[in-house]
């Protein structure tokens, strides 16, 4: 097999939530797979420096970027910059997001309203941003972070608010990727199972987290090293006749 296929040498990679969890973690791997990358997280995200530290203990070039996905400005003066100190922007991963849970008939409306503008409007939004500087170029890929809980309804879990924005996310990424098909720019989903993000690390879940491995056909949760190889393969030339599809990494869990 030619393994340059998985290569992102020379490439630049814009992410979104690469402060924390999935979002770092792919940062990093894309680095290793070759790529500079521009880092985009709220103001304030502690780890942010940490994700281009080891960035740039990898050789490759970091940028870190503050703003908020729900804001078009915050995401078109990103790109701008990238564009400017790292170079022409060829993949973006957008994995901004939050997770929670209520019961759906005490719910606030600011509660859901919240829920679906980071992780809806804020994927279209960075989608929108990232498209505007790729489709003149005819070139790029992006990738969005879903989850499974857009494809199914997590046992024990209220959450509709959650699974609808992750639902909506997945239909959304295949229907720019028909948008987008003929014009050079491949957009696909990710959407991982049970994940050992710190969300899911902080000890008042330990006995929910013993559920979600033994819900899972595996055994266990998903590392977030295990997020890195999908991501590589959607953002490079191995996947290149893919488009519009939601790549579950769950452990098997939606097979049950």
């Amino acid at each position: 097999m030619n393994m340059t296929l998985f290569s992102l040498q020379g490439q630049t990679a814009f992410v979104t939530g690469a402060g924390s969890g999935i979002g770092q973690r792919i940062a990093v791997g894309l680095a290793e797979a070759g790529a500079d990358v521009a880092c985009f997280d709220l103001p304030g995200s502690a780890d942010l420096g940490r994700t281009a530290e080891q960035i740039g203990a990898l050789g490759r070039r970091a940028l870190v970027l503050s703003g908020s996905v729900t804001q078009a400005e915050d995401l078109a003066a990103a790109l701008a910059r990238t564009e400017a100190e790292l170079g022409p922007v060829s993949v973006a991963v957008n994995s901004a997001g939050i997770a929670n849970a209520f019961p759906a008939e005490e719910m606030e409306l600011a509660q859901w309203q919240r829920m679906l503008d980071i992780n809806l409007t804020g994927v279209f939004l960075s989608c929108q941003a990232e498209a505007r500087v790729m489709l003149p170029r005819g070139k790029g890929t992006i990738i969005n972070i879903a989850s499974m809980s857009g494809d199914i309804v997590n046992r024990g879990l209220l959450q509709a608010h959650y699974n609808t924005s992750k639902a909506g996310v997945i239909h959304l990424t295949r229907s720019l990727a028909m948008e987008w098909a003929t014009r050079g720019v491949r957009v696909n989903a990710i959407s991982p199972g049970y994940t050992l993000t710190p969300m899911n690390l902080r000890p008042e879940v330990a006995e929910q987290r013993k559920v979600f491995e033994t819900e899972t056909p595996l055994g266990r949760m998903a590392t977030v090293d295990e997020m890195v190889g999908p991501a590589v393969f959607l953002a490079s030339q191995a996947s290149s006749f893919c488009t519009g599809i939601d790549l579950l990494v769950d452990g098997g869990f939606t097979c049950w």
